[in-house]
């Protein structure tokens, strides 16, 4: 049985998604930046994995917003 990713997982990956198309850059050059695979950028997109604390704050350098970005519209109550 295939466990199911957890919303704000999915969430994070569509704003990850987002911010890289809004921004022109390509899931390969994006990796190349972090040094990992296109794969794992999909994967990020996708959540089939989750991001580590450490890869989100590299995410937020390298697309230059905050990391609080990548939770907007979701943690509100």
């Amino acid at each position: 049985m295939k466990k199911s990713s957890h919303p704000i997982d999915i969430h994070v990956g569509k704003r990850l998604k987002q911010q890289r198309l809004l921004q022109g850059i390509s899931q390969e050059s994006l990796a190349k930046q972090l040094g990992i695979t296109f794969q794992q950028i999909q994967k990020y997109e996708n959540a089939t994995n989750r991001i580590s604390a450490s890869k989100l704050y590299q995410l937020s350098q390298v697309l230059e917003v905050p990391i609080q970005y990548f939770f907007d519209n979701e943690l509100q109550h």
